[in-house]
């Protein structure tokens, strides 16, 4: 009985010491459990929180219920960089910088995005030296040489975009209205095909020959920014796989892909595609992407027949190889026209199919980046074209009743002071001295992110996309290139 009660004393006892323990871990903060987490551990560091659950979502291909049913790796990260500069730069309205908000924001998350290229490599060969002086070849691995070029230009590109906005932190010449100002003080400069955005104000005289000299230079910067990143676009997506899904869609032969209008109209022995593009209905956005839906589909047509990769009877043809590659040539000129004069026109069903089924992650980070950098240019460079056609209207009030082009973005008089002005700008600056990489750039980020980059892949990648910055569609034969001469240069799709 002693022994079973004073089992029981002691048992009692150890249990008040726990309770009276428990009271002193819960009224002193000094002592407590070592395995529990301190107060806000969670939340001690924000970023790499975040950071875990945007990875998260992409692990799960955007299928929160992990069923399995989400997208590819490839095009959930190209959805993510998407939708992350439709977050950043959707209501970029005004020549005027980014908040440092949403400038560490855009340049924290685009880090992330972009660190996955770091793990995308290839083996190449290199000499090694053992320790008893024997040289030897072996295999190791380096960045893929597509991500290894493209990147660190976007990413230059990137800062450039961002440090031209930056330019217009001091800026006192003009100024925006809201959208809900009257039509009085809009004046000429009221914009009816993009009255949702601010319209631009300048002094009753006009702008200065200083201020308007530094708008038509950062236009010109912008541009050579918005031609590269076009290249290094259109350039992936031509490396990238039809799908056979798109293949299967497609009609027999080009004519019943182009329609015999079209199709009597490309053939035809004597071709000028200004004179085709001028017999064409490309009054609205819908029929200019239609006729390029059409044009596309047929150059995939006489390409599979050129090569001869389908087998089945239905693929033959009666036309020579040589009439079907000048047939193409034709086609390709035709698009490389409509990318110049409407730049506003929506991505075509072939590249759409190309994004969706896209499983390359680097091609897929590289299409997105550069288009999303199209599009941040483009945005640019029409800010800056609203202010100049403000300057214009306000110092020539008859033009002030004439409509601008919604799908060019710019006035169609070609004799105006917008012209006149790029005259004296540096047009003899090459790409390289507008990517800064011989001389020094005033914006501190944008030599950060040039130091990075070594000399000898820069100059490479500037003689790559020099040579394609005149074209974006590969021609193979120059001879149709010669009607080109009086167009603008291509601005960025959406």
């Amino acid at each position: 009985m002693n022994e079973n009660s004073g089992g029981r004393h002691v048992k009692s006892r150890s249990v008040d010491d726990s309770c009276i323990l428990y009271e002193k871990q819960s009224k002193d903060p000094q002592i407590g459990n070592k395995d529990a987490a301190p107060p806000q551990a969670k939340d001690k560091n924000p970023d790499m929180e975040q950071m875990k659950e945007r990875f998260a979502k992409l692990l799960l291909g955007e299928d929160m219920s992990g069923g399995g049913k989400g997208v590819s790796s490839a095009l959930a990260l190209s959805n993510a960089i998407t939708n992350l500069a439709a977050s950043v730069f959707g209501e970029q309205w005004r020549l005027e910088p980014m908040s440092p908000e949403r400038k560490a924001r855009w340049r924290r998350e685009i880090g992330w995005l972009l660190c996955v290229t770091d793990y995308i490599v290839e083996f190449v060969a290199s000499q090694q030296k053992s320790k008893d002086g024997v040289e030897m070849e072996i295999m190791v691995t380096r960045q893929r040489n597509d991500l290894h070029m493209s990147i660190p230009a976007l990413r230059k590109l990137d800062a450039m975009l961002i440090g031209c906005l930056d330019n217009f932190k001091d800026q006192n010449e003009f100024y925006y209205l809201s959208r809900d100002a009257p039509d009085s003080e809009k004046g000429g400069s009221k914009r009816n095909d993009k009255w949702w955005l601010p319209t631009p104000k300048v002094p009753p005289n006009g702008l200065s020959d200083a201020a308007r000299k530094f708008l038509q230079y950062q236009k010109d910067c912008v541009n050579q920014v918005l031609k590269a990143a076009m290249a290094i676009n259109a350039n992936v997506l031509s490396e990238m796989e039809i799908p056979e899904n798109y293949i299967e869609s497609l009609p027999k032969n080009g004519r019943a892909s182009l329609g015999d209008l079209i199709y009597r109209s490309i053939t035809v022995e004597f071709f000028d595609p200004d004179q085709f593009l001028s017999a064409m209905d490309l009054t609205s956005e819908h029929k200019i992407l239609d006729l390029k839906n059409r044009i596309e589909a047929s150059i995939v047509i006489w390409k599979r027949k050129m090569n001869q990769k389908d087998g089945k009877s239905g693929w033959g043809s009666a036309i020579s190889l040589e009439k079907r590659e000048l047939f193409e040539e034709r086609a390709e000129t035709i698009l490389l026209i409509l990318k110049q004069r409407f730049p506003g026109i929506p991505q075509s069903s072939l590249d759409i199919s190309k994004i969706q089924y896209n499983k390359d992650i680097g091609q897929a980070i590289l299409e997105s980046y550069s288009r999303i950098l199209e599009s941040l240019a483009y945005t640019v460079l029409s800010r800056i074209e609203d202010v100049l056609y403000a300057d214009y209207v306000t110092r020539n009030p008859s033009y002030a009743g004439q409509k601008r082009n919604p799908l060019t973005e710019t006035p169609q008089e070609s004799t105006s002071p917008m012209d006149e002005t790029a005259s004296e700008g540096p047009n003899s600056m090459t790409l390289s001295d507008f990517m800064g990489w011989t001389m020094e750039s005033n914006d501190s980020d944008a030599k950060n992110e040039a130091d990075e980059i070594p000399d000898e892949e820069i100059e490479g990648l500037n003689l790559k996309l020099t040579e394609k910055l005149a074209s974006i569609v590969a021609i193979k034969k120059p001879s149709y290139l010669e009607n080109l001469g009086g167009q603008r240069s291509p601005t960025a799709r959406h």
